[in-house]
């Protein structure tokens, strides 16, 4: 009798690669009181990319800034590059925000704030809005602030800087918990510098070029600073890019749909009409989480006024 061995070769499967199915430049224009912002996410061009509502680079000068406003129905993600700000809410909750800091505020039911710079020097940064779902948006909210200290940090290699700000890049993992599940990595790569990024499949999201050049996407599109690259959804996981330049500077920001009604009215973002119609009511009346905001006024709104 003979016998036979059969042998079984595994191959592995190469990961599937996203692709950019969209770029749109920023154009600057004005928001708030004399500030200056590059608007990715929020613009005319693309309302907004479910989860997120808006993603603003932000350059503002003394007296410039966000003096008292409200917010309600969704957190924003404040990311400092350069300079300084003040941030001081109608609960008391006050503090100074600097170069690499993090504030993760979850506004939910109701949030009144002011954002101004707390000197004369230029402060650049991003400004994030992602979306919380009905079941979260009358939630308590709540602050999560990391010094640039505290911010995890990783170099896979000479010449790879990745901050991770929300979620996990090469092993790293943020300390930051979303309501909404969300990836926000900080990216520098000196040119001819390659990564990797892994992203979850069923995440929707974007990159934003800050600073240089490089290569996105399976497909290498080309890019240069102040772009919104809408990624693909192709199931893919991970992100490719090979930095073209010695400053190149980006974020790449994903998240995991909502896939509910979207309905926004400046600083209020909820399901329904009438739900954006009661938010009003209720910051002119101070309920429902507005308590005491008619009255309130920030001892930092007048800072800059001559």
């Amino acid at each position: 009798m003979s016998s036979s061995t059969t042998t079984t070769t595994t191959t592995a499967t190469a990961p599937i690669a996203r692709n950019i199915t969209q770029s749109v430049f920023s154009r600057e224009q004005m928001d708030g009181v004399g500030a200056k912002v590059h608007r990715s996410i929020g613009s005319y061009s693309l309302r907004n990319l479910d989860p997120f509502l808006m993603l603003d680079e932000f350059d503002v000068q003394a007296p410039g800034g966000f003096p008292d406003h409200p917010h309600r129905g969704f957190e924003t993600v404040t990311y400092m590059l350069d300079g300084e700000f003040l941030h001081e809410d109608f609960k008391g909750h006050k503090g100074r925000i600097g170069p690499g800091d993090l504030q993760w505020m979850s506004a939910a039911k109701g949030i009144v704030h002011a954002e101004i710079p707390a000197s004369n020097s230029k402060a650049h940064g991003l400004q994030l809005w992602v979306n919380l779902s009905k079941k979260d948006k009358m939630s308590e909210p709540n602050y999560q602030e990391f010094p640039s200290e505290q911010v995890k940090q990783v170099s896979p290699e000479e010449g790879i800087t990745i901050k991770v700000i929300a979620g996990e890049s090469y092993g790293v993992q943020s300390p930051v918990m979303t309501r909404t599940p969300t990836m926000f990595i900080d990216v520098k790569l000196k040119k001819g510098k390659k990564i990797e990024q892994i992203i979850p499949e069923n995440y929707a999201g974007f990159i934003y070029t800050i600073a240089g050049t490089a290569l996105y996407g399976g497909e290498k599109k080309y890019s240069e600073a102040h772009h919104t690259l809408v990624l693909s959804n192709n199931g893919g996981t991970v992100v490719p890019v090979e930095s073209t330049s010695d400053d190149c500077h980006f974020v790449v920001i994903a998240g995991k749909p909502i896939n509910e009604p979207i309905v926004q009215h400046g600083p209020f973002v909820m399901n329904t009409q009438q739900e954006v119609y009661q938010a009003f009511m209720d910051y002119q009346q101070g309920r429902n989480g507005f308590e005491g905001a008619p009255e309130w006024t920030s001892s930092i709104r007048d800072r800059w006024s001559s």
